[in-house]
């Protein structure tokens, strides 16, 4: 077959991406839409490229070197790109491909003047645009400098930035090819940039044009200072003009150079705002074409615009899709469930199949629409006083989306006023002890029935009765004992707080009356952990063993070892009641302790490091006593005061109402973890079984589909390969994007604020959600596995679900990016008596692993120390 060097770009479209990247793709689709015009010209195809690199032997080595280095290493990555550009630069164009390209500009015109654009296939892609990442040239005249600029264009592809970010993204650079679009220049009297959505808030209803005199590259390249306006459903609602002093121009012999702007020019806008909102009509229906947001580089000549570059805005996070025109408001589930990281597919599918309420998707991210409560004024001051009691940078961006955004209607007059000062309120709903040990009893026979029942469950079979389990699953979560089991230990807090802080000027008091109360899984993980290192901690061989596991078979070998049968034995014991748990353990996907036991020696290691044998059972007593003497003192106050004895009976009743609850209140995520460990593995049989029969490559392509796409791959024995590998794609763009508190139909992403001026210069904000001050070294650990401890260390992480709990027994204090006053990290925070201050904005790159810190669990901030 002939290899096709050349191709005019009205025959390009989004199918030959890999033989004129992503540059050329679009340039090819937007000569089809309606009222678009683009420059003439075409494109030299990836063959060509390809050509030039096997003519060029002696890059070969570097490139192979150039895989291995990391990102990070700038002068290796630096040297070894700078090797390779110019092996293709130095590397001479083959007759017969000149003969081509020269050919095809004699059909435009010899003489004229044209851009030399870089095209990689790994370029204006959905997931991944490259933006800046490879070369363009302008005004370029003459067949030689053509083709001088074209091969500078393929030497591009590896300048340093451009390899750096293709590092970052996980694409190899040998799978990557440069193609070139050579257009027919445009001389225009102004040009700029049109996002059809607001780069910065995401909303989707806002467009944003920025324009400058003469070509936009000045613009682009940071040179100018552009005119910048804001249209709104058809409208320009702002406009700033700047005082454009320079311009970009083109020479007559070809190049282009800056030139002043003449002074009574300087002031005047580039575009009139009739011009704009034409553009952004245009703007409009590329968008629509491409089906997402573009950015657009655009020029204006003296008959109309023309369209040069039209990439998708990747950096904007996805709004989940509906088929309907109404409002909506996400709240994201994530924040909620301290799991901020995208899901897989099957994972995303799952939790919305056993979840209590409908859930959206988007970004690899699961959200609740709130619209419809924020509509009506009762359920909205309920709303956001619970959304404010839990994370109130969720609360503050509802408020925000509120009072600006115009989707819902505003916020209705204050209600009347609360109880009057110095009267007791009304204390919550009691309820009786007793539920816990019941509710415990029935989530245990639950999974055991679950279990019972998948053996033996294959194929079509194995999906109905998980059906079946799923709907089972919703009934125990939705029990309404379960739920007011839950609520009474959230209600209690929030009363013991409230009331002692108005009463006796004690902030959240219940950290300390809440400590050591039973039944919470989730602490005696931790604490189970320290036992397990008793157990280790005696026997030197285990311990020497330990220190070099690298990888999840070790348990077999441990055996092996002296004493290690009984290590064996802690650890296997260990996970027979935790292995379903891990970081993230909301996404299935995620691999659990008991299929990468390896995760948890790291822990082992420092409590065998950091701790005396018996520290599990003394640190569970003396947290007890503290709550014990925290009761006592502050019933004794209680009762000193104005109408004292009934403010210390109704507190004595929330004391013992939080220690009957607060505990349970984390059961409930471990039994949906037990359950879905248990569909996990039976997904994971049958993604077994249809590896042995030839319809997957590999088990772990069934996280790409959703249960039900999984379902009818074991109905039909046919998998959409295709559909996996763009799953997969999509997966790894995810992880770059951060996702909102909150996110409306608009796409605007609301973050929320904490508006707070009672904290010192220079301290960083969060939640206070246990108290007590600490300082010490902060260790930045963003990986479980990572985990490297010393006594008196300040774990800071993004965030922390249960799975994390191992790790609060040997820190001193606790800082998240994400969390709440009742998410997991807080609650066992509480439990263990760690000073924590959740919530803080990049907290991972604002603190240095290493640095010391202070942290204020009490009021709510962090301070860096010298």
């Amino acid at each position: 077959m002939t290899e096709q060097y050349v191709l005019d770009l009205q025959d390009l479209d989004a199918t030959r991406i890999a033989d004129v990247g992503g540059k050329g793709a679009h340039l090819g689709a937007l000569t089809r839409i309606e009222g678009t015009r683009v420059p003439d010209g075409f494109c030299v195809t990836t063959a060509a490229f390809r050509r030039i690199m096997a003519s060029a032997p002696s890059i070969d080595g570097p490139l192979d070197e150039l895989s291995r280095v990391s990102p990070d290493d700038r002068e290796a990555v630096r040297t070894l790109s700078a090797r390779i550009r110019e092996g293709i630069e130095g590397t001479a164009v083959p007759a017969d491909l000149a003969e081509v390209i020269t050919g095809a500009l004699a059909r435009l015109g010899r003489g004229a003047a044209y851009a030399v654009r870089s095209s990689a296939t790994a370029e204006d892609l959905p997931t991944a645009s490259f933006a800046g990442q490879q070369d363009t040239y302008l005004n370029v005249m003459g067949p030689e400098e053509i083709l001088r600029h074209i091969s500078r264009c393929w030497a591009s592809l590896f300048t340093e930035r451009a390899v750096t970010y293709r590092r970052r993204n996980g694409i190899d650079h040998r799978t990557v090819h440069m193609a070139v679009v050579v257009q027919r220049m445009v001389f225009p009297d102004a040009s700029g940039i049109l996002f059809t959505a607001d780069p910065v808030t995401g909303n989707r209803r806002v467009a944003t044009v920025d324009a400058g005199f003469g070509l936009g590259e000045a613009l682009v390249s940071g040179l100018v200072n552009p005119d910048v306006f804001t249209v709104r459903d058809g409208e320009v609602v702002a406009r700033t003009i700047a005082a454009k002093h320079r311009a970009l121009h083109a020479l007559p012999g070809g190049g282009t150079r800056e030139a002043e702007i003449e002074p009574r020019r300087r002031e005047l806008p580039a575009l009139t705002d009739d011009q704009v909102v034409r553009l952004v009509e245009l703007g409009r229906r590329i968008e629509a074409h491409f089906g997402r947001p573009q950015d657009i580089e655009w020029c204006l000549a003296e008959d109309g615009f023309r369209i040069v570059q039209s990439r998708p805005i990747t950096t904007l996070f996805p709004v989940p899709e509906r088929d309907d025109e109404e409002n909506h408001v996400y709240v994201s589930v994530g924040h909620q469930q301290m799991m901020t990281d995208p899901m897989k597919p099957l994972g995303l599918s799952l939790w919305r199949l056993t979840a209590m309420v409908p859930m959206h998707e988007a970004g690899g991210r699961l959200f609740v629409d709130v619209a419809p409560r924020l509509a009506s004024p009762a359920s909205r001051a309920a709303l956001l006083e619970v959304m404010g009691r839990g994370d109130p940078l969720v609360r503050d961006a509802l408020e925000t989306v509120l009072e600006h955004s115009g989707l819902v209607p505003p916020l209705p007059d204050a209600g009347p006023a609360g109880p009057r000062a110095g009267e007791v309120p009304a204390v919550p709903t009691e309820a009786d002890p007793g539920i816990v040990t019941e509710l415990i009893e029935r989530s245990r026979a639950s999974v055991a029935a679950l279990e019972h029942g998948i053996r033996a469950k294959a194929g079509p079979e194995l999906f109905a009765y998980l059906l079946e389990a799923f709907a089972e699953h919703r009934r125990v979560l939705g029990d309404p004992l379960n739920i007011q089991a839950i609520m009474a230990g959230m209600e209690a807090t929030w009363w013991l707080n409230d009331r002692l802080l108005e009463w006796l000027g004690e902030k959240n008091a219940a950290d300390t009356l809440t400590l050591s109360a039973p039944d919470n899984i989730t602490s005696e993980m931790g604490l189970e952990l320290l036992d397990v290192a008793d157990v280790i901690r005696a026997r030197p061989d285990v311990v020497a063993f330990l220190r070099d596991v690298e990888d999840d078979g070790f348990l077999d070998e441990l055996a092996k070892v002296a004493g290690g049968a009984e290590a064996r034995d802690a650890i296997e014991a260990y996970l027979d009641r935790y292995g379903m748990r891990c970081v993230g353990e909301i996404d299935i996907t995620r691999p659990r302790w008991r299929e990468r036991p390896a995760t948890l020696v790291p822990v082992i290691l420092d409590n065998v490091r950091n701790f005396e044998p018996g520290a599990a059972r003394r640190r569970f007593e003396q947290g007890r006593r503290k709550a014990a003497e925290k009761e006592r003192e502050v019933l004794a106050r209680l009762r000193q005061l104005p109408d004292g004895d009934r403010r210390a009976d109704a507190t004595k009743r929330m004391i013992d109402q939080v220690r009957a609850f607060a505990g349970y209140r984390e059961y409930p995520k471990y039994g949906i973890v037990s359950r879905s460990f248990v569909y996990k593995r039976a997904l994971l049989e049958e993604a077994d079984r249809l590896v042995r029969a030839g319809v997957l490559r590999e088990r772990e392509d069934v996280f790409h589909l959703t249960f039900e796409e999984f379902h009818e791959v074991a109905r039909t024995h046919r998998v959409d390969e295709r559909l996996v590998r763009r799953r997969k794609e999509a997966f790894r763009s995810y992880g770059a994007l951060t996702p909102p508190r909150v996110l409306t139909s608009d796409g605007e992403a609301v973050s929320g604020a904490y508006r707070r001026d009672d904290v010192p210069a220079g301290a960083l904000v969060g939640l206070p959600v246990s108290g007590g001050t600490v300082e010490g070294r902060a260790r930045v650990i963003l990986d479980m596995a990572d985990a490297d401890l010393e006594a008196g260390d300040i774990l800071v992480t993004p965030f922390t679900d249960p799975s994390w709990s191992p790790l609060f027994v040997a820190v001193a204090g606790l800082v998240t990016e994400v969390g709440g006053l009742m998410t997991h990290g807080a609650v066992i925070a509480r439990e263990y008596g760690l000073p924590a201050v959740v919530g803080v904005d990049r907290a991972t790159r604002r603190i240095r692993d290493g640095q010391r810190i202070r942290v204020h669990g009490t009021d709510g901030y962090v301070e860096i120390l010298s």
